[in-house]
């Protein structure tokens, strides 16, 4: 298929949404409002999700289980209800590889200084891992996003003129190591792995019973707050979100095919869709991106671009970047082999992001994970998709 430059999708857009009413565009097109936690149903079989539903609204308790906040998934009652971690992971090439990353439920992918990306993965499920890692440092755009999803922050450093006034505050639970800037550490969840021919910097990990310990000394609640919303609004259990009269998008780039100094040029990544499992594989720096733990080539459902206003803070010092993450902008939604154009937004830093369609309507996620790459608007003309 030829290749279309996102940039151009906006004209081809305009084109789809001029032949009549675009909310039958899709199978699956509702406006639904969040549904905080508070709306959960404990009951058996008799109270689950009725079938003719075709979005998440109601959660309920089924045999133990509930569907996932985070990914609209069946999972233990207890791991649903438990507040995720958000741990700031390395994703430079003499990082890699990242070591338990293919059980995030959501990856967070953003430009650092140097012009590479880092990541900012939400756990929900990690009582099988030992540990996660390597862990690096902090920036504020990171932080905020965590707000989001009432995560406890992880990481190990951090930019402190710009992270310490807020990751010092109680605006956010935080388990940090003993680093300058950081006032209440939390050293006990981290420590070192030897790794042979890595930088120290690539050798730093979060262990999961050292996490535990220090959520439970710091006391924080272990269960979300009642100001959590879910994440997204996803199909229903025999639903799929097709999106049929959308625009293909089989391959999607989200720096482009070539090298670019707005953060993803240099890794080059890019998702390829498999019709088969309904799966986004993950392929960087011209190889599978694959987690160090099992070997699996990182597989998503869901592929976000959310185009933030971004700028350069001190170019004469350590080039430390800002990005917008609170307000409005272009978004691009990939899901099931289609690319849905709309807009992001969000509120308060304890607010979730939205995603509209063109059309005003909340655009549904399928289930399963999800990628979110923040994407520097001055630098989205490189984005690209097939």
């Amino acid at each position: 298929m030829k290749k279309k430059v996102l940039a151009a999708m906006i004209v081809a857009m305009g084109i789809l949404t001029g032949c009549g009413n675009n909310e039958d565009a899709a199978s699956v097109v509702h406006t639904v409002e969040g549904q905080p936690i508070a709306s959960e149903i404990q009951g058996g079989e008799d109270q689950a999700q009725p079938s003719g539903d075709t979005v998440i609204t109601e959660r309920t308790v089924v045999d133990g289980k509930m569907q996932s906040y985070l990914t609209g998934e069946w999972k233990d009652e207890a791991v649903v209800k438990r507040r995720n971690m958000a741990v700031i992971m390395p994703n430079n090439k003499p990082s890699l590889p990242q070591y338990g990353i293919s059980q995030a439920s959501i990856v967070y992918e953003a430009p650092v200084e140097g012009r590479i990306t880092r990541l900012m993965a939400l756990f929900e499920d990690y009582d099988d891992l030992d540990h996660i890692g390597p862990v690096r440092s902090a920036r504020d755009y990171y932080v905020y996003e965590a707000m989001a999803y009432d995560s406890i922050f992880v990481n190990w450093g951090l930019a402190i003129p710009f992270v310490g006034p807020i990751i010092n505050t109680d605006r956010i639970d935080n388990v940090s190591q003993a680093v300058e800037g950081i006032d209440v550490a939390a050293p006990e969840a981290f420590d070192r792995i030897s790794r042979s021919g890595y930088a120290t910097e690539y050798t730093g990990y979060l262990f999961i019973d050292g996490y535990n310990e220090a959520v439970d000394r710091l006391g924080y609640e272990t269960e979300y707050t009642d100001r959590f919303v879910q994440a997204f609004t996803f199909a229903a259990d025999g639903q799929r979100a097709e999106y049929a009269d959308y625009p293909e998008a089989t391959k999607i780039y989200p720096g482009g095919t070539s090298s670019n100094s707005g953060g993803y040029g240099n890794a080059n990544p890019c998702f390829t869709y498999n019709e088969e499992d309904g799966l986004y594989y993950r392929t960087q720096y011209g190889a599978a991106h694959t987690d160090e733990m099992n070997g699996e080539q990182i597989a998503v459902s869901n592929v976000v671009f959310k185009i933030c206003h971004g700028e350069v803070r001190d170019p004469a010092n350590l080039d430390y970047l800002a990005f917008g993450v609170h307000g409005t902008g272009d978004a691009y939604v990939f899901t099931n082999g289609r690319v849905i154009k709309g807009t992001w937004s969000r509120e308060g830093d304890y607010d979730p992001n939205i995603f509209l369609d063109e059309n005003g309507n909340e655009i549904v996620f399928n289930q399963g994970k999800t990628w979110i790459c923040n994407i520097w608007d001055e630098y989205s003309q490189y984005m690209s998709y097939e």
